[in-house]
């Protein structure tokens, strides 16, 4: 390996920048660490404010062409890169798993194939992009989608390949060059999916990919006058620190920020399924936007639903997430194990009692855990924990069940388990969510919109919605019988 070369279990890992079409080294680097075992990965390079402008305005450079590239090149483009990914989905899987912990069988099966789709899908529904036309009083209304310009997508930690390509794969195929920055604690795939794009034929200068560390390079990106969009994912101070620096230039944002998703369950559901789909909340160790981290439980049925509960969750095994058997892996990071701790310690000492876990396993490892007794102004019931936590509390009418649910900052998304279709649609109708879900879990359409209300974000992407956020929409009217013929 090289200087600038990490072995990740025999993959090869480039750690500079991707600009331009080129590799692009800092001359200061920070170090990756694996939160499996704590080992440092590698040292990673460190952009600043020179890197960003290098990369915003390679993108810039390279806007006019790819912006000019008919859709069906577009598309056939994006279909090699997912063609790409599909060919390297071990190499992928692994890095991920050694990089951020989750679970690599999840990476194989699920994660890597929808990377690949993530692609597919926007190729897709670009070439069947269309409005109808339509008239007003004999005038024709044409509506089209332009391409906007360069943009800037930070990508979060928790799922690092998935949710950067959920942004740069509708990004590239409606005509926009993009600027990736991903998350500093799992920078790895970012890198290799610079590769895949490049040994796909995307031109030099569309993708462009910048590490770096804190929001020193951050700011640069999100301050550029020459950014068009700007695509967030991560947490609610951040997104009020992005927002404020594109504001100088009304650099339009697209934010997906964090949730407090309540479960709620009715005396009348499948008792089984809606334990099934709560123990189904400590998916990735927690470290999931949409976890439904709130159960509120009908009192009637709650201290069975526990019993179940306690039994089914007591039987996931946590450890190396490389392992088949493993359900749980780690916390991503230190840091975020001590946030972890913090929320669920200052909890018990304001009287909440932990049904299971309630402490730390080692250094990376948070058990599983579910308190009880909270009050709903509690920390532990209003703020986002972003670990293997959850809260129950009980109701008695659907009314107070309701109530309970919206009274958060939070609107990402919702679970309803009722065997009572006439009631799913009663309370669905009244929840402050983006997505809700009745009697199942995180199925996602990318032709559906995607987004959060309240503190939980700003817009919706997904099918069409993605394109209208990435391009500039414009309606072109011509007047009937206006033409003159010349020659």
């Amino acid at each position: 390996m090289t200087e600038h070369t990490l072995d990740v279990a025999g993959v090869a890992v480039d750690t500079r920048h991707w600009i331009g079409g080129e590799r692009v080294a800092s001359t200061e680097t920070f170090t990756d660490v694996s939160p499996i075992d704590g080992s440092a990965l590698g040292e990673i390079s460190r952009g600043t404010a020179l890197e960003a402008a290098a990369a915003v305005a390679a993108a810039k450079a390279a806007f006019p062409g790819w912006a000019a590239t008919p859709r069906a090149e577009r598309a056939r483009i994006l279909h090699a890169v997912a063609d790409g990914v599909e060919k390297r989905i071990e190499e992928l899987s692994i890095v991920e798993t050694t990089d951020n912990g989750a679970l690599l069988r999840s990476h194989r099966r699920g994660v890597m194939p929808r990377v690949a789709h993530n692609f597919r899908f926007f190729a897709d529904w670009l070439l069947k992009l269309d409005h109808a036309d339509f008239e007003t009083r004999g005038h024709t209304n044409h509506v089209s989608w332009d391409p906007a310009g360069p943009c800037v997508l930070i990508t979060p930690w928790n799922a690092p390949l998935m949710l950067a390509t959920w942004k740069v794969a509708p990004a590239l195929a409606a005509g926009d060059t993009v600027v990736l920055k991903p998350a500093e604690w799992s920078p790895l795939t970012a890198s290799l999916l610079a590769d895949i794009a490049a040994e796909a034929g995307l031109p030099a200068g569309v993708l462009n990919v910048v590490q770096g560390y804190g929001s020193e390079i951050g700011d640069a990106l999100t301050s550029h006058p020459d950014v068009r969009r700007i695509s967030f994912t991560g947490s609610v101070p951040t997104a009020r620190r992005i927002s404020a620096s594109a504001a100088a230039n009304l650099t339009p944002l697209s934010l997906e920020l964090g949730g407090k998703s309540p479960l709620l369950v009715f005396a009348d559901a499948d008792l089984d399924l809606a334990v099934d789909l709560a123990v189904e909340q400590y998916d990735n160790a927690g470290q999931v936007c949409l976890a439904a981290t709130r159960l509120l439980v009908e009192e009637s049925v709650a201290d069975e639903f526990t019993r179940r509960f306690t039994d089914k969750a007591s039987r996931l095994k946590q450890g190396d997430p490389r392992d088949a058997g493993t359900d749980i892996g780690p916390s991503i990071h230190p840091r975020q194990l001590e946030k972890i701790d913090g929320f669920v310690q200052r909890a018990l000492a304001a009287g909440a009692r932990a049904v299971i876990g309630g402490h730390r396993e080692d250094s990376q490892y948070y058990v599983p855990t579910l308190l009880t007794d909270v009050a709903q102004d509690s920390e532990i019931v209003q703020e986002e924990v972003f670990g293997p936590v959850l809260t129950l509390q009980t109701f008695t009418t659907e009314e107070e069940a309701v109530r309970l649910a919206n009274d958060t900052r939070f609107g990402l998304a919702a679970t309803v388990a009722t065997g009572d279709q006439e009631r799913a649609e009663r309370v669905t109708a009244q929840l402050v969510a983006g997505t809700v879900w009745v009697n199942c879990f995180f199925v996602r359409d990318l032709q559906a919109p995607f987004g959060g209300s309240r503190h939980s974000g700003v817009g919706r992407e997904g099918g069409t919605w993605s394109f209208d956020f990435y391009c500039d929409l414009k309606n072109t009217v011509t007047a009937p019988n206006g033409w003159r013929n010349h020659g």
